[in-house]
């Protein structure tokens, strides 16, 4: 049975940081593509960052303009992990956030193509 479990979410201050960890189990998904979506209250789902499989041990990684800067995203040594790494957080980061897996060759940020989610973790950033 495939999931995907995310840990790290807590309440930090401004310009505090926070990471994020998702392990995938249930088969490989060293080929797949791995991230993070956020949903805010009253708001659609969003991309945040993810990893692609470019060859080997190899990934790409994308991050969205509103968090560039300040959020990284990494693969884990065994491929099946996924980290986000959050620093500098603002309260307009405050969200749930949900790791996602996808097929390699899909269009990491878009929500539609996720094949597998996590069931998220509150990140809350008070001013």
């Amino acid at each position: 049975q495939v999931q995907l479990v995310e840990s790290g979410g807590g309440s930090v201050q401004a310009g505090g940081s926070l990471r994020l960890v998702c392990r995938a189990s249930g088969r490989t998904f060293s080929s797949d593509t791995m991230g993070w979506f956020r949903q805010a209250p009253g708001m659609e789902r969003e991309f945040v960052a993810a990893t692609t499989w470019q060859s080997g041990s190899t990934y790409l990684v994308y991050v969205a303009n509103s968090v560039m800067d300040r959020f990284t995203v990494a693969r884990g040594g065994n491929r099946n992990v996924v980290n986000l790494q959050m620093n500098d957080l603002r309260p307009e980061d405050t969200a749930v956030y949900f790791c996602a897996s996808q097929p390699k060759g899909s269009n990491y940020a878009n929500q539609n193509e996720v094949e597998y989610w996590g069931q998220g973790t509150q990140v809350t950033v008070s001013s």
